[in-house]
C-alpha cells in the first residue's frame, strides 16, 4: 500500500495549475510581442539624440575655432556646410561616427548638400522606421533632423 506521503498531484491539482499558467501567459504575451517594436522606435530615438548632440558640437567647435569648413571630432575630420555637418559620409556620419552600414542601421549618405538617412535594420516598414538629417542650406538656420517611428 502507498502511503499519502508518497503519492504525486492529482488531475485536478494538475489541471487548475495549467489553467493559471494559460491565464497568466494569455496576459504576459501580447507585452512580449511589443517589446522588439519597442525597442526599436527607443533605439531610433537614441540615434536621433546623437545626432542632435553632433551636430550641435561639431557646431560648437566650429565657432570655436573659427573654420567653417572642417573640424575634427575625437580624431576624424568632419565636413561643414553652414557650420553644420554636412550629409556626406565625412560629414554627420563622421560626426556621430556611423560611417558604415551594420547591424543595427544602415547609412545613406547624402552627399554634401543632400539628406543623410539612417535606417533601423529589421524595421517592420524600414522607410518608416528612420532619422534623417539635412544640413542648413542657409548660414544662420539649423540642420533639418526627423524621426520617423510609425513602421518600428
Amino acid at each position: 500500500m502507498i502511503s499519502r506521503a508518497q503519492r504525486g498531484f492529482t488531475l485536478i491539482e494538475l489541471v487548475v495549475v495549467i489553467t493559471i499558467l494559460g491565464i497568466l501567459a494569455a496576459f504576459a504575451l501580447p507585452k512580449f510581442i511589443t517589446l522588439d517594436s519597442t525597442a526599436r522606435t527607443a533605439t531610433i530615438n537614441g540615434l536621433a539624440g546623437s545626432v542632435r548632440s553632433a551636430a550641435s558640437l561639431a557646431r560648437g567647435l566650429s565657432m570655436a575655432t573659427q573654420n567653417a569648413s572642417v573640424v575634427s571630432m575625437e580624431g576624424a575630420s568632419v565636413t561643414l556646410v553652414n557650420n553644420y555637418p554636412d550629409s556626406s559620409a565625412t560629414g554627420i556620419s563622421a560626426a556621430v561616427n556611423t560611417t558604415t552600414s551594420g547591424t543595427d542601421f544602415n547609412i545613406t549618405p547624402g552627399g554634401a548638400s543632400g539628406t543623410t538617412t539612417w535606417t533601423k535594420v529589421g524595421a517592420v516598414s524600414a522607410g518608416n522606421c528612420e532619422v534623417t538629417y539635412t544640413p542648413p542650406s542657409v548660414a544662420g538656420n539649423t540642420p533639418a533632423i526627423v524621426v520617423t517611428t510609425s513602421g518600428c
